[in-house]
């Protein structure tokens, strides 16, 4: 039960702000008692599942650069998951829905374009993050989850495909609930295991309260962002959004905390 609970921990927190679950066929309805774990998909759609897992990203933290995201508004995902690989699928009622992060400051924070409120309005120049996936996830047995990602930066006035990170460059996160040893000027931090607790009916075990953390990643610059405003042709503003943003910023000058809580339950007893 240790390696399990703990390597269940770690992916839990680990897909805070991505989606890791290729989707399969719709599975069928769980068992009274395991409602929430609708988006497992049963063994006939992925016969080496062993585990259902169905997790809430509670609060925290991305920094890169200049720019500090709080996790505001919970992440819910569920899916499926062989502890033996760790290799997690989903079903359509499940992996991890894009949840938008209001990123402090804006627009105008993130291009230093003041003018643009008189142009706009504040309202309309509200910024929001969605981390997504960038690249293949690998979960260690060792208690560590490197995660590729990019961060798509999210209002009208950027573009659809303003971010920071790519498949070619991504970033690259490795999440841990137990202590950094970043390159300076950031100095170690420590994460924190879940809280393990178990009922018997329904079978479900429970990590609460964990909380994972990096701050030893680099982020690249930004792409793809463009001032586009009535219609005219789009001007590339990556130089300004990498110069009032700190990047392309090195190891040691960005952090992530993901705080968490997670379900678990074995695959057998949600689709009997």
């Amino acid at each position: 039960m240790g390696s399990r609970s703990r390597l269940a921990g770690l992916i839990a927190a680990a897909i805070a702000a991505t989606a890791l679950f290729a989707p399969v066929a719709q599975a069928g309805t769980p068992a009274p008692g395991y409602s929430q774990f609708s988006g497992c998909p049963d063994k006939v759609e992925y016969p080496n599942g062993l585990d259902c897992i169905r997790t809430v990203i509670e609060g925290g933290y991305f920094q890169m650069g200049s720019k500090n995201v709080p996790i505001e508004n919970p992440i819910t995902l569920s899916g499926g998951f062989d502890p033996e690989t760790g290799v997690l699928k989903a079903s359509p009622k499940g992996g991890l829905a894009p949840v938008k992060e209001k990123v402090p400051g804006g627009v105008v924070g993130l291009t230093g374009l003041s003018w643009l409120v008189e142009f706009l309005g504040s309202e309309a120049l509200t910024l929001y993050a969605v981390t997504e996936l960038a690249g293949q996830p690998i979960v260690s047995l060792s208690g560590q989850v490197t995660l590729p990602i990019k961060v798509h930066l999210i209002n009208d006035v950027l573009g659809s495909k303003c971010y920071v990170g790519s498949a070619a460059e991504p970033i690259v996160l490795h999440l841990s609930t137990g202590t950094t040893s970043p390159p300076p000027p950031n100095k170690s931090i420590t994460g924190k295991e879940p809280e393990f607790s178990f009922t018997e009916s329904p079978e479900i075990f429970f990590f609460k309260d964990g909380a994972f953390v990096d701050n030893s990643f680099a982020a690249p610059g930004a792409s793809g962002c463009t001032l586009t405003l009535l219609g005219v042709l789009p001007v590339g503003i990556n130089g300004l959004v990498n110069s009032q943003s700190g990047l392309p910023s090195p190891a040691g000058t960005n952090a992530t905390e993901q705080k968490f809580n997670m379900e678990l339950a074995n695959q057998g007893l949600v689709y009997p």
